[in-house]
């Protein structure tokens, strides 16, 4: 049975990853108390001891706020951290998985282009090989990450992360996601605002941690992975909400949320495509679980 290290399973991805792959590999994820990834020569222990055929790293400080509030820390535990990860699997030839994001595209490219009645955006979806010059200090720090962690170990797999939901499982002391956030609103009859200028992928937690089994043995590199979305918030809704049945009037235009900066975090899954790794689109997952929760009366 191949070894699988899992840094941050207490964490909203790395919990659930525990879960999924327990009992198919043997698991091993150390608490903070256990492996401090900024601490060099403790991952490089860890890893020694325990010897997994696979790491996969998703400890990080992913509050984007937080990271413009301290950015010191965050920079130990975004940066160094990954770094000293990336450098202990190499150290024992484990494959290394690393977590990154879609913020390192806030800033990049065109954001915005006209929005029809349908919502529709011209506007090009993020690919892997662009140069880039993250808006926030979040983004700024996983590209650094990427940059230090492929220097120091060429075989790591970075995975640009969307933002993920989870329509099934909530797990005691954690925030509500958006799947749980917009359950009540819905229930609440009341009106539901999204963003107009906002563009990005919105990723059911389940395809995430199911996927990442595909990734174990694909090339060294950066991989944009999560749903495809070609609409901006409010209208990626709009068809969610006619989908499940829900009024569509309820739904209200927010257009001064990211007005003076329009943000496109859309990503391409070309590359991910050709290595037989696939997502539904926003709208589909989004759909799909939001007519069984209503379904099961959630």
């Amino acid at each position: 049975m191949e070894k699988i290290l899992i840094t941050g399973a207490a964490g909203f991805l790395g919990s659930r990853v525990v879960d999924f792959y327990r009992g198919n590999y043997e698991i091993y994820a150390p608490a903070h108390g256990e492996l401090d990834i900024t601490d060099a020569k403790a991952a490089v222990q860890v890893a020694g001891r325990f010897q997994p055929d696979i790491i996969i790293h998703c400890a990080a400080i992913s509050d984007v706020g937080q990271c413009e509030r301290e950015p010191e820390k965050s920079w130990d535990i975004n940066v160094t951290g990954s770094i000293n990860i990336a450098k202990a699997a190499k150290g024992i030839s484990a494959a290394c998985i690393l977590c990154s994001s879609d913020q390192v595209y806030f800033g990049a490219g065109p954001a915005r282009a006209h929005y029809g009645e349908e919502g529709l955006c011209p506007a090009h979806s993020h690919r892997e090989e662009e140069e880039l010059c993250p808006a926030n200090v979040y983004g700024r720090e996983k590209l650094k990450a990427e940059q230090e962690c492929l220097e120091a170990n060429p075989d790591c797999v970075l995975l640009r992360l969307s933002w993920m939901y989870d329509a099934k499982v909530r797990k005691p002391g954690e925030h509500g996601d958006l799947f749980r956030t917009l359950l009540p609103q819905i229930r609440d009859e009341g009106g539901i605002s999204f963003p107009v200028h906002d563009r990005r992928g919105i990723t059911d937690i389940a395809e995430v941690v199911k996927n990442l089994e595909k990734t174990f043995r694909l090339p060294g590199g950066v991989y944009n992975f999560g749903s495809p979305n070609q609409k901006d918030t409010y209208h990626t809704f709009q068809e969610v909400f006619s989908g499940a049945g829900i009024d569509v009037g309820r739904l209200q235009k927010n257009e001064e949320a990211f007005r003076t900066n329009p943000r496109n975090l859309a990503m391409s899954q070309e590359k991910i495509n050709r290595h037989g790794i696939f997502f539904s689109s926003t709208i589909e997952g989004l759909s799909r679980n939001l007519s069984c929760a209503l379904e099961r009366g959630i």
